[in-house]
């Protein structure tokens, strides 16, 4: 075996034909592992910005809605009896 007599054996680590060492036998990519961390950074960057996007939508559709409120109520208050009544025959 491997590091045999350094110890390696009992820790669980051994050595891979590339001399990198191994950890119950799982190879650690340092540039794939940079790559994932740079794209998970990057997609919520792109999360946080489309929610952003969409709170500011959000936002402006209710005013909207405000809006048009005050606007039903004005009409209500300037004819007040507009709509109060409805006439049905059978």
């Amino acid at each position: 075996m491997e590091g045999h007599g350094t110890g390696a054996a009992l820790c669980g680590i051994r050595k891979c034909p590339g001399g990198m060492a191994l950890k119950g036998g799982i190879g650690m990519d340092i540039a794939g592992l940079s790559t994932a961390l740079s794209m998970s950074s990057t997609q919520s960057k792109i999360s946080i910005a489309v929610l952003s996007r969409e709170l500011d939508t959000n936002r402006e559709l209710g005013q909207g809605m405000v809006e048009m409120i005050d606007a039903a109520a004005m009409e209500q208050s300037v004819y007040p009896g507009l709509g109060g009544n409805i006439d049905i025959r059978v």
